[in-house]
């Protein structure tokens, strides 16, 4: 990857972690739906809500706090209380204000790619202001040129990115934690990627990856190994 002269970065569970924070929260509403469903049932009911209001509430938190009370409603028969509803909220605020903890070396990998003068962009998706919110209690803005929230991560997206930025795909590589959002969109539009798993991922973001094209695509173990792919 000797050409490479823009790195961009996904936002969610690559910078900071983000997915064990909805996993915990969507325990707690099983809690509170006891009365109502198993968690299995509560849980695929949550996800399906999820899923076909993407197209009206994008992706985030706010999103989410939404379909959980859309799910209380459905499996309650409206007949879940305010109370019940109350406490749904306020999960979802405490999901909102949970402290940013950044994934395990990235603030080193920052800093040694700004040293060596690459050009670093935020290329994410979901809620702006609870995006731009999670940029900023990170601590890492300093560290890139262009932060580009989406409400989508497609090819199309991505190509309007690279021509607002005036950047050739093949200079560019992408990073991140979902072959589905952050990968394959870029590998289709000439670019590089390097996939960075992380332990938890929302289902929603599953793919195959025997569908992903060999040549200029990476995986590595932790983030801080992108270095020597980028160097060699």
């Amino acid at each position: 990857m000797k050409n490479i002269k823009i790195i961009g970065f996904d936002a969610d569970d690559t910078l900071w972690i983000n997915e064990p924070y909805f996993y915990d929260t969507t325990r707690r509403f099983c809690a509170l739906l006891a009365g109502y469903a198993d968690c299995h049932q509560v849980e695929q009911t949550l996800y399906q809500t999820e899923v076909s209001n993407i197209q009206i509430y994008g992706y985030g938190a706010k999103s989410f706090i939404l379909s959980m009370v859309e799910t209380a409603l459905h499996l309650s028969n409206h007949r879940v209380d305010g109370q019940v509803v109350g406490e749904i909220l306020q999960l979802g605020k405490s999901l909102i204000n949970k402290p940013v903890e950044l994934i395990d070396g990235i603030k080193h990998v920052l800093e040694e790619l700004n040293r060596q003068n690459y050009m670093l962009v935020v290329a994410t998706k979901g809620d702006l202001l609870d995006q731009q919110r999670k940029l900023k209690k990170s601590g890492l803005a300093d560290y890139f040129h262009h932060v580009e929230i989406m409400s989508e991560k497609k090819e199309s997206d991505y190509s309007r990115m690279l021509e607002r930025l005036e950047i050739d795909p093949e200079s560019f590589v992408m990073v991140g934690n979902s072959l589905k959002s952050d990968i394959i969109p870029v590998l289709n539009l000439g670019a590089h990627g390097i996939h960075v798993p992380f332990h938890t991922t929302w289902q929603h973001e599953e793919v195959d990856d025997s569908v992903i094209p060999s040549s200029r695509y990476k995986e590595v173990d932790q983030v801080s190994q992108i270095l020597k792919f980028l160097s060699g």
